[in-house]
């Protein structure tokens, strides 16, 4: 019998990506643009490159940095990979009490009871709640950017997909790929849309009515193919490309018989219950009145009060269920707060991570947990998440040579002139497959529009394309390939929190990307042939 052939592991694909970069940069000419810090309509100062200052420089060949790329990696993507380890930390604390289960066996009990209704049952009561989850993350990713934050909730999602009797590549669409297409969607997205917009010098936020149908379009397009997939694996779970993976990494792990469990609740609960309701009125006192942000508009209301008040008010109502009801309590009021804490507070991962890391000692507590056994859950969640948190900054070595080899702003320049002759339809598609290409270098929005805009933008008035149909070029560029490129770090943490190889995700997604990207171009002929509003 012939051997089956060993499919390379994640970290082997990415050592060899950081090979491949560091041959380009033997063989790419050196070059720069020159760069100058600008302030935005904001007020935040953002490093942009000077139109027209392209020049040659000295080849940076790398050898040995092959190697010393990977501390590099850590150090540059430090953030992302202490917020995975305490991720991985907190919701095993949490998973220890069976909240988890609990709440996912609920769940699933409630949608039974309407799903004879006739209208969810014509509908199907599992689609739409795989509808209704992903315009949820959808609508995250489109007003504030949620891409990080992602890999917090698949420890939830997957374990869900897998008892609605799908596979862990369904759970990881839940959220992950629901944030990406809002992402590319980008309605008020300050992080992508509002830096492009305020580079290119046009009013932020402009053109929303046409990215709006846009935004339902690609969602339409992304929801009814994961309910298709999603139907075929209940229909047949060994055609799932995980299904060995799923066994292994998840279906193996134990289980509880949630109907059948023990319930109660510990004074610990009763504790950990007055103790955030102390904290949570203090900072009501010191934050009456929050000003959240959506998009370029503003609205100041007692956000934290009111929360404050409901989780005072629904807190003995949990407990007098059981403990698992009141950790789910907790988690339900640490997403509310996160939402509230990005879009109010300006928060990024470490504040994010901060939060997670409470509930999960909140959690502890609460389930009756002496500290030393809370301290070795933690670290047996963060040794299990790990893999996840080390591929990230393995990953983050590409860059680091690609940028040390000096040859990005080359590239950048090259492909840039390949637009002098093309006509208005010609010029956007090129212009959207550089953004494309582009992003798979460099995943990060706001660095990749401050590296191109200022060229795009005036290049656009020569051509005669409105500088909004050039920001919308970008935004498709910079959304859809997120989702497959090795070199953002949330991907690869987001696969390695959902035991997922990156061979199998790129299998499954590589259609799925096909379509988006060719979506996206039939979405920017309108920009450029119609007049639409905003542009």
């Amino acid at each position: 019998m012939k051997k089956k052939r060993a499919i390379p592991h994640t970290y082997v694909i990415v050592f060899f990506i950081i090979i491949l970069s560091a041959v380009l940069t033997w063989f790419v000419p050196g070059g720069e643009f020159d760069r100058e810090t600008i302030t935005l309509a904001d007020g935040t100062e953002k490093e942009v490159i000077v139109k027209d200052s392209f020049h040659y420089t000295d080849n940076e060949p790398q050898t040995w940095e092959i190697f010393s790329s990977f501390f590099d990696g850590f150090v540059d993507k430090a953030d992302i990979i202490v917020f995975i380890l305490m991720i991985g930390g907190a919701f095993w604390i949490m998973n220890d009490s069976k909240a988890i289960d609990v709440g996912i066996f609920t769940f699933l009990k409630k949608t039974k009871k309407v799903e004879h209704v006739k209208l969810f049952k014509f509908l199907g009561i599992e689609n739409i709640i795989i509808s209704l989850i992903m315009i949820m993350f959808s609508i995250f990713g489109a007003v504030f950017g949620m891409s990080e934050e992602t890999i917090a909730f698949i420890i939830i999602f997957v374990p869900l997909a897998l008892s609605m009797g799908y596979d862990s590549i369904v759970g990881v669409n839940m959220c992950f790929v629901a944030a990406g297409l809002g992402f590319a969607g980008a309605l008020l997205n300050p992080f992508t849309i509002g830096i492009a917009q305020g580079l290119s010098g046009i009013p932020l936020f402009t053109g929303i009515e046409y990215r709006f149908f846009t935004w339902i379009v690609l969602n339409s397009v992304g929801i009814i193919y994961v309910i298709r997939y999603a139907k075929k694996v209940k229909k047949n779970p060994q055609s799932s490309l995980v299904y060995e993976d799923d066994n292994k990494n998840w279906r193996t792990k134990e289980h509880i018989d949630a109907e059948h469990m023990k319930y109660y609740t510990p004074k610990s609960a009763w504790i950990v219950y007055g103790l955030i309701s102390v904290i949570l009125v203090i900072f009501s006192a010191i934050h009456v009145q929050t000003t959240l942000s959506i998009g370029n508009s503003s609205t100041t209301i007692p956000i934290i009060p009111a929360l404050t008040a409901i989780f005072i008010i629904l807190g003995p109502l949990m407990l007098r269920k059981s403990v698992h009801f009141f950790i789910l309590n907790i988690l339900m009021f640490t997403i509310l707060f996160l939402i509230v804490g990005v879009m109010g507070y300006g928060w990024y991962v470490m504040e994010i991570a901060t939060l997670f890391f409470v509930m999960g000692l909140a959690s502890g507590v609460a389930n009756n947990k002496s500290p030393n056994k809370i301290t070795n859950l933690f670290l047996e969640g963060a040794k299990d998440i790990a893999s996840a948190a080390l591929i990230v900054g393995l990953a983050g070595g590409i860059i680091i040579v690609l940028q040390e080899g000096k040859i990005i702003d080359t590239i950048l320049y090259s492909v840039s002139q390949s637009m002098q002759s093309m006509g208005k339809v010609g010029s956007i598609g090129i212009m959207y497959i550089i953004q494309t290409f582009i992003n798979i270098i460099i995943p990060s929005g706001s660095a990749k529009a401050a590296l191109t805009m200022p060229i795009m933008a005036p290049f656009s008035d020569l051509i005669g394309i409105s500088r909004q149909a050039t920001v919308m070029a970008f935004q498709f560029g910079d959304g859809f390939t997120n989702m497959i490129t090795p070199t953002s770090g949330v991907l690869i943490g987001v696969l390695g929190v959902a035991k997922i190889p990156y061979d199998k995700w790129v299998r499954w997604i590589a259609p799925f990307m096909v379509i988006m990207i060719i979506l996206g171009f039939l979405l920017l002929i309108p920009t450029v042939l119609m007049d639409l509003s905003g542009f």
